[in-house]
């Protein structure tokens, strides 16, 4: 970790060699701030961050072998001294909040100017949370909306564990085997949550209850 007096440390990730040097250029150019790794990937990423306790580890989140969530998780995981920071072509809601479950501190993307990856690392680091603009305003959407309690009260309590399990992408034979029901029993109570849902199908209803939260992260 630096003193407060010194730059920033920060540990960069992403497979692409030319996004990383543009990376290290950014930061070699900002006194606030220094390059202390990079990492091709997210075991590097992980194996780097746990050693050398950068200030900010800056991931992408598609990367070979070990993603960018599941190195933002196992980095929080082993020392909360590390800020992680994602910085990705990812938009999408998914993305977003598997990174946030993670513990991921910040999230930009790829196409923000030098001037607000400056800014990002620099709250990361301090313990803030910080968001591009657009990422921001879905992240107030998602907190806005009704909790699972509201959003599924119509569900019986059988009904909203199977969606649960729809959410984390089971098919029907697998719930029927972990409930202890017949293949028939867990298709109506597949059919009465479309119903009540309003959803057509299957995917429809994983995103609904993926966005309330439902599910493993």
């Amino acid at each position: 970790m630096s003193d407060s007096a010194g730059p920033l440390r920060v540990l960069v990730a992403d497979d692409h060699p030319v996004f990383r040097a543009g990376m290290r250029q950014l930061l070699d150019t900002e006194p606030t701030l220094t390059c202390v790794a990079e990492a091709d990937g997210g075991a590097e990423a992980i194996r780097l961050a746990t050693a050398l306790l950068p200030d900010v580890a800056v991931l992408d989140l598609h990367m070979p072998g070990v993603n960018g969530v599941d190195a933002a998780r196992a980095i929080t995981r082993e020392t909360s001294a590390v800020g992680v920071l994602i910085l990705t072509m990812l938009d999408d809601d998914e993305s977003v909040f598997a990174a946030m479950r993670a513990g991921a501190r910040g999230y930009l993307l790829k196409g923000a100017g030098p001037a607000e990856v400056v800014h990002a690392i620099h709250a990361v680091g301090s313990g803030a949370a910080v968001f591009g603009q657009n990422i921001a305003q879905r992240v107030l959407d998602h907190f806005a909306r009704p909790k699972p309690a509201d959003a599924f009260a119509d569900l019986t309590n059988r009904e909203r564990e199977i969606l649960g399990m729809l959410a984390d992408g089971h098919p029907n034979a697998r719930i029927a085997e972990q409930l202890h029901l017949s293949p028939k029993t867990v298709r109506n109570h597949v059919s009465s949550i479309f119903a009540k849902l309003h959803v057509a199908d299957r995917a429809e209803a994983m995103l609904q209850a993926r966005r309330a939260g439902l599910g493993q992260p």
